[in-house]
């Protein structure tokens, strides 16, 4: 019975995990994955374990009985299982709260997904105070025996931390990942009990594994957010995602949906919106731009190629490194916005690691790596803007799209600062219709009136690519104040998501938020 029970404690630090991982995915597909949002997760979480440690020591000394301690398993794999089927109609009425902002229902069903943890997760702590209790024989060899029992359990932890990030949530969607680990704990939960009193115990709980297996073959049917248009939804190791279909033109939603990452339309690529304010970047120069002299760009953040589409349209000689952390997102990009151009080389690599060791330099950088309405910190630090510098060329561009809200530019003020210890100038254009300001850094001193000069200049050129011409009137139209004197992030301190958080609730209390950003 040893073997059987270190193999049992194993599986249970790994079902713990698991479960804390794929829970993420499953707030995060709605809430998104701020720092809040994983606080939460792992704070009550913490309690529901500190509170199953301290049941299952006190459960163990009452009726310390194999069959007691896999009855454990056996349930907590099964409540496991249910969280998908309980969780799912409380989430899309939380994905239509997102949707219109009701911060009322969007909390009450925040707490419900997570108290819909308690069960399995309490049950899980109850495992290794018990399995101790269990595995004594001799007192003097308590300490051995409970170093080994929480070192076998934090060892199957460690995989369970990589096994649905890596495996199961890419490979079966995050509600199959719950019921595989669910199945498991249930199946081990058999096994032992067959082990420990009888087959005929153990056949009183059949109906566990038929239930989840059943569960798990025929999954969920529909969709997981009942979303207006959509035409295709996929999971990957980082993302839930999303295309929607409204006139002809492709949207790319990702996770909690608020915001479009990339938008596609089979006749235009003039759209409006941040990504094609990307081609200004070198027309704020004092030097006339010639469009066929613009022939390198990085995108730090490619998602469906957007950008990428315009830029080649913009600039015919121009060949794109695009970065983008996502595969699944690149297939999306290719199968559904036809993100199939000759001159884009798509690195599918974290942005900030591919640029570092790029060898390259690029007319124009630009950074657009962000889930709304969070930029990752470490693109918003005085050291990264220190390496995109340095593979910029001599007359180079750095493009950072920022979230702002209407009266709060605390954030282009915090980002513009921290630009200014690294580049000369810094401009800023409020994008039309948007809560989006995009800032561009140049390697040289330049002034607005450049920007003016080169559009004049544009107009007067007969094959000026109209998609350009959109771009840069739309810019010299939307110019805005530069920033402020704000805080210089940098890679030790980066208080972005704090003021972004702070930014956005004292948004919500008084104004109203774009559906596409």
């Amino acid at each position: 019975m040893r073997k059987t029970l270190i193999i049992s404690v194993f599986f249970a630090g790994l079902a713990t995990l698991a479960i804390e991982m794929a829970a993420s995915r499953l707030l995060g597909n709605v809430f998104g994955t701020s720092n809040l949002v994983w606080a939460s997760i792992i704070g009550l979480i913490l309690i529901y374990l500190t509170v199953g440690y301290f049941l299952g020591g006190s459960w163990a000394d009452r009726s310390p009985h194999y069959k007691t301690f896999y009855q454990i398993l056996l349930w907590a794999g099964f409540s496991s299982a249910l969280v998908p089927w309980i969780s799912r109609p409380v989430l899309r009425i939380a994905a239509d709260a997102f949707d219109v902002l009701n911060l009322g229902i969007l909390f009450g069903s925040f707490t419900a997904v997570l108290v819909l943890l308690i069960v399995p997760m309490t049950l899980l702590g109850m495992a290794s105070p018990f399995a101790i209790r269990l595995a004594m024989e001799d007192s003097s060899q308590t300490g051995k025996i409970a170093g080994r029992i929480y070192a076998i359990s934090t060892l199957g932890s460690f995989f369970g931390t990589f096994l649905p990030v890596l495996v199961l949530i890419p490979l079966m969607g995050t509600y199959r990942t719950f019921f595989t680990i669910g199945l498991l704990l249930v199946v081990l939960g058999l096994w032992g009990l067959a082990a420990s009193t009888s087959w005929k115990e153990a056949v009183r709980y059949a109906w566990m594994p038929i239930l989840i297996m059943i569960m798990l073959i025929w999954g969920l049917p529909g969709t997981d957010k009942k979303s207006s248009g959509m035409v295709y939804e996929s999971e990957s190791a980082y993302n839930y995602i999303q295309v929607l279909e409204f006139d002809g033109f492709r949207y790319l939603r990702l996770n909690e949906g608020q915001g479009v990452h990339s938008i596609y339309h089979p006749d235009t690529v003039i759209y409006g919106g941040p990504w094609e304010q990307v081609l200004t970047a070198t027309f704020f120069n004092s030097a006339l731009q010639n469009p066929v002299e613009i022939t390198s760009m990085a995108i730090v953040g490619l998602a469906a190629g957007t950008t990428a589409r315009q830029a080649s349209a913009a600039f015919p000689n121009i060949e794109i490194d695009g970065f983008e952390i996502d595969p699944e997102i690149v297939d999306v990009g290719r199968q559904w916005f036809d993100m199939n151009e000759p001159n884009l080389n798509v690195i599918v690599e974290d942005g900030r690691w591919g640029l570092t060791k790029s060898e390259k330099h690029y007319q124009i950088i630009s950074v657009d790596a962000y889930r709304p309405p969070y930029i990752p910190a470490q693109m918003t630090t005085r050291e990264f803007f220190q390496e995109t510098r340095a593979h910029l060329t001599d007359d180079g561009v750095l493009v950072l799209n920022v979230g702002r809200a209407p009266n709060d530019r605390r954030l282009i003020d915090a980002l513009g600062t921290t630009l200014l210890t690294v580049f000369p100038t810094v401009h800023a254009v409020d994008v039309p219709d948007s809560f989006n300001t995009i800032l561009f850094a140049t390697m040289q001193p330049t002034v607005p009136e450049n920007l003016l000069a080169n559009l004049e200049n544009l107009k007067s050129q007969p094959d000026a690519a109209p998609v350009l011409l959109d771009a840069l009137q739309t810019a010299a139209a939307s110019l805005a104040e530069g920033p402020r004197t704000g805080v210089v992030f940098t890679d030790d301190h980066a208080p972005v998501e704090w003021i972004t958080n702070d930014m956005v609730l004292r948004f919500l209390l008084f104004g109203e938020m774009e559906e596409f950003s």
